[in-house]
């Protein structure tokens, strides 16, 4: 089945204790269209870069399969900037450049080409992007999965809560979950949140798993998925996004939107997420196969067996 992503498409420069990076790709929607291509997806990719945007890496994407007639290209703008150092508990960062350029007056186009997406993943953006993108489809995808974090809580909370009403899944960490609804409980927080629209919650909290509060049948579920305990974290960039691209990507490639097929999405999404951290920016989901990953997952359900 196909799939719409919508999100940045980047740069980022990076310095973590392993190192620092100067401007490589990033952005949400370039680690999620990755990520969800290793599962022969056919996604459709919308977003905007400027003419400094680097040829060869919209070529590296179109060589994953990833269809960017979506992706706007305005010569003389520049691409989306973010620049991070990471402490040394890669919990924590503290972010030194962000300049929007071309991001801050971003109209996303869907070409008629896309408009038979049955998927779709909103990647982090303003709220009213988001809906707007939805609203341009010319029919109700079978599933529609966002992202976002609490700076669109802090300053546009009003958009979002509009946003979450046309959602079928959301997914942000554990701080987000209780800033929005109110709740310190996880629990009690899903149930919240869970009544402004969306029927699925995915709550991350980082190297401590997932949370999946669903629903199967009228029977309210909650699944939880671990993380991986890695060596080394060479960089936390885009782990959340990569983790969103293998869920999405995989419940397309199986169209099945069930509760049971979304605890198996869970478990491809953080076994993704643990390849993205092992290098910088997108260098190590380039170079995975579908061997690898697979056999991480194996490591996974290794983890939990018994």
């Amino acid at each position: 089945m196909s799939l719409l992503v919508v999100g940045s498409v980047a740069f980022d420069a990076i310095e973590t204790p392993f190192g620092k990076t100067d401007k490589i790709i990033g952005g949400a929607a370039t680690f999620i269209s990755i990520a969800s291509s290793l599962f022969s997806t056919k996604v459709k990719l919308v977003g905007v870069v400027g003419g400094d945007f680097p040829k060869a890496d919209i070529q590296m994407l179109q060589t994953k399969g990833v269809d960017t007639e979506g992706l706007q290209i305005k010569e003389n703008e520049k691409s989306f900037f973010w620049s991070g150092r990471y402490h040394n508990d890669m919990n924590s960062r503290d972010t030194l450049v962000t300049e929007l350029n071309v991001l801050a007056d971003f109209d996303p186009i869907i070409p008629a080409s896309y408009q038979d997406v049955q998927f779709v993943m909103l990647g982090n953006l303003a709220p009213a992007i988001q809906r707007i993108v939805l609203e341009r489809l010319d029919h109700k995808p079978k599933l529609v999965v966002m992202d976002t974090m609490n700076f669109w809580m802090d300053i546009a909370l009003d958009d979002l809560k509009e946003t979450l009403k046309l959602v079928d899944v959301l997914s942000i960490n554990d701080e987000e979950a209780r800033q929005l609804s109110g709740e310190y409980s996880l629990v009690k927080a899903a149930a919240v949140i869970k009544a402004m629209g969306p029927k699925t919650l995915i709550i991350k909290k980082g190297e401590h798993g997932a949370l999946l509060f669903g629903n199967d049948g009228s029977e309210e579920k909650i699944f939880f998925a671990p993380a991986l305990p890695l060596a080394d974290v060479f960089d936390p960039t885009g782990a959340g996004d990569t983790f969103a691209g293998g869920f999405i990507g995989y419940l397309a490639a199986h169209n099945d939107t069930s509760f049971s097929s979304m605890r198996k999405a869970i478990i491809y999404g953080s076994a993704l997420a643990s390849f993205t951290v092992e290098a910088f920016g997108t260098e190590r989901l380039q170079s995975l196969t579908k061997v690898e990953l697979d056999a991480r997952v194996g490591q996974f359900a290794e983890l939990v067996k018994f």
